[in-house]
């Protein structure tokens, strides 16, 4: 718990009575961890964050006044979708005189020690997450001994952190009844990761739309993999071996997308006369492709912008609630999707 002037300093002893070790293998987890075992690592690191210890007995208080520094913590920097969110958070940081440490959990395993340690020896103030993992293993209690934490983007209620993203079950929804509207009746999902949360939301507006029009869900027709080019293009390859192929696709990133996109077109199909195809996120990319994507919009930038303020809220003492702040998303109609063709007109695609 937050410590003040008048609380009792906690020692290296604390922790290691916390922990069922010595002093001295204390010290060795914290200043050599490659010295001792993972098991007593682990141990260490629990009983600090439990205990609320901080290296040369200074407040967290003290050392925040010093930091001047905020952890984001990218689940793969080499997506283009973060790009935008970072932007917003580092102005609003800037502003303030914070300085921006980006983390890629991409590897998380390699990552996971550094990362507790710049949070365990306080040499940053706060973090931002935009994903639904934090990148190592603590629970509630443990929170309340870390620095403030916000989450970006994604939105996971069991962390019990503010959060700041879009309803990802509504944009989908609306995203797939644009389809239906245009007449298309055979469509599928490219998800991403089943266990990432905004996943599931999306993947639950696309059955809720096709319940609404009466259709079946076709599990056939949803595809799961990466948030990759790659993904999308693996995917629409299985999805035209299907004795009724879809008509329309729709995605859960643009990346995704536009990977179906590209192969659509390797295997003979007219995008959008042969297949619609819808992706999400508006990332710049999608703009340039031939015709340009139709998706949902997220407000990348204020999505990052009002993380990092609520951050700062936080940092400057004073109470946010551990609730969601929904922003706005808009569908771009774009040139990847038009009217359906009747069955009868549907192409058989090129063997390649």
């Amino acid at each position: 718990m937050e410590q003040n002037q008048d609380s009792p300093v906690v020692t290296m002893k604390n922790v290691a009575e916390k922990a069922g070790v010595s002093t001295a293998t204390v010290s060795r987890a914290l200043m050599n961890p490659e010295k001792v075992s993972a098991a007593t690592r682990h141990k260490v690191e629990q009983a600090v964050i439990a205990v609320g210890y901080s290296p040369h007995s200074m407040t967290r208080s003290a050392r925040r006044s010093e930091s001047r520094t905020v952890l984001v913590i990218v689940p793969d920097i080499c997506d283009p979708f973060f790009s935008e969110i970072i932007r917003g958070i580092e102005v609003v940081a800037a502003a303030e005189g914070y300085l921006v440490l980006i983390g890629d959990c991409a590897h998380q395993n390699q990552q996971e020690k550094s990362f507790l340690n710049l949070m365990l020896t306080r040499q940053i103030d706060g973090m931002v997450l935009l994903g639904s993992n934090v990148p190592f293993d603590t629970g509630i209690e443990e929170q309340r001994n870390l620095p403030p934490m916000v989450m970006a983007n994604e939105f996971a209620p069991e962390l019990e952190l503010p959060t700041v993203h879009i309803d990802n079950l509504t944009a989908a929804f609306e995203a797939v009844n644009h389809l239906q509207k245009l007449g298309h009746r055979r469509i599928a999902c490219i998800s991403g990761p089943e266990e990432m949360p905004l996943c599931q939301y999306r993947q639950q507006g696309y059955i809720q739309a096709l319940r609404r029009h009466g259709m079946t869900i076709d599990p056939q027709y949803i595809v799961r993999g990466e948030f990759t080019f790659d993904a999308g293009s693996q995917a629409m390859k299985h999805l035209m071996t299907l004795p009724k192929p879809p008509d329309a696709l729709f995605c859960h990133s643009d990346i995704i997308a536009l990977g179906a996109m590209s192969q659509a077109k390797n295997m003979g199909l007219r995008v959008p006369k042969d297949l619609s195809i819808i992706g999400f996120d508006d990332i710049e990319l999608s703009r340039y492709s031939d015709p340009q994507l139709t998706t949902v919009a997220q407000p990348r930038f204020n999505i990052g912008r009002e993380a990092m303020l609520l951050l700062l809220e936080q940092l400057q003492g004073r109470m946010v609630s551990n609730g969601s702040r929904l922003l706005d998303f808009e569908l771009k109609i774009r040139g990847s999707t038009a009217p359906s063709l009747r069955d009868e007109e549907w192409p058989a695609p090129a063997r390649k």
